[in-house]
């Protein structure tokens, strides 16, 4: 069961994020997934979207190609009088099957695939926040 403090999210990656020969696509993409789980997380939360502050850490582990299916979780870790660290992660969970003679034959992993990690804090100002 989600709490106000942990989020997911399932996108699939289209062929207009595809950036680089290959169809791989920029790690920036899985910033902004991030920076979508964040928003939503202190919706749920403060009742404000809040701004994102920064990055402590970014780990990209794993390529993503256009077509792909890419699960997003994020959590809030901690929380301050205004700031809120969270901890994200991409994984993909479903990928295009590359071998196979049809374009748009894919399969399910039978695991997902972290492919991105990321720390970040964000922050809700007081006089916006409803809790």
């Amino acid at each position: 069961m989600m709490t106000a403090d942990d989020v997911s999210m399932r996108v699939r990656v289209g062929a207009e994020e595809a950036h680089y020969a290959g169809g791989l696509v920029d790690g920036a993409h899985m910033l902004k997934l991030f920076g979508d789980v964040a928003t939503e997380l202190l919706i749920r939360r403060d009742g404000d979207e809040g701004l994102f502050r920064s990055y402590d850490e970014v780990d990209f582990l794993a390529p993503v190609r256009a077509g792909d299916f890419i699960e997003v979780v994020g959590e809030i870790t901690e929380v301050g009088n205004t700031s809120r660290t969270m901890n994200f992660e991409a994984r993909k969970v479903i990928e295009l099957d590359a071998e196979a003679e049809a374009d748009s034959a894919a399969h399910v992993l039978d695991e997902p695939e972290i492919v991105c990690r990321a720390r970040g804090t964000c922050v809700v100002p007081e006089e916006r926040q409803s809790t």
